[in-house]
């Protein structure tokens, strides 16, 4: 968003709505960001894969999901908004973490949504049904492994941010570690995954 004023618009099944905007008459599930923030509004084809792909995700209601590199938190505000029980957004910028939080209490979810501002070691210690990760594929390369171990054994992982000419490493890592593929999204620049560990 980098500040800048957006219109409402929709992805899948939700409406992305700048805070103080009223909300279109033909409205999805409603998702409101603050002004302020600089780390992505859903516009960007990464971002808006992950959208399309949450609610078909299986299992979500009651669900506890890490949202890692989570920015303005439009992905853990979505999944809460789906259903999940609890979300840990974790970001390393604090401005983000921040946004985050501050998202999350616009849409009434501050107490399902927590937003964490350190590196994915700030919750090795929890175990998920649902990993989101929409971030750089030099991040998820390495933390594959934690990655998955973190993931209960079926359930899933949402990655996204992954440049095409680097999904085969994606999917020839992952599978490696016992996932396969459930869905994807194939954009102009990058791909999405959905991935199941068995």
């Amino acid at each position: 968003m980098s500040g800048r004023i957006f219109k409402p618009f929709s992805v899948g099944l939700f409406t992305i709505i700048p805070a103080g905007e009223p909300a279109p008459q033909s409205c999805g599930i409603p998702i409101l960001l603050g002004r302020q923030g600089a780390f992505g509004s859903g516009d960007h084809e990464t971002t808006a894969s992950c959208l399309e792909l949450l609610p078909s995700i299986p299992g979500l209601q009651g669900c506890r999901v890490l949202d890692l590199g989570s920015g303005t938190g439009i992905l853990a505000i979505a999944a809460a908004s789906l259903g999940a029980a609890t979300v840990m957004a974790v970001d390393l910028d604090q401005a983000a973490a921040r946004s985050c939080a501050e998202n999350a209490g616009l849409n009434g979810l501050g107490d399902q949504v927590q937003s964490v501002c350190g590196e994915l070691s700030a919750v090795a210690d929890h175990c998920f049904d649902l990993v989101l990760a929409n971030i750089y594929i030099d991040i998820l390369l390495p933390l594959a492994d934690q990655l998955v171990a973190m993931t209960r054994s079926g359930g899933y992982l949402l990655l996204s941010g992954i440049p095409l000419q680097d999904k085969f490493d994606i999917v020839q890592r992952y599978t490696a570690l016992g996932c396969r593929i459930s869905d994807s999204r194939i954009g102009e620049d990058f791909v999405t995954y959905l991935l199941s560990r068995t």
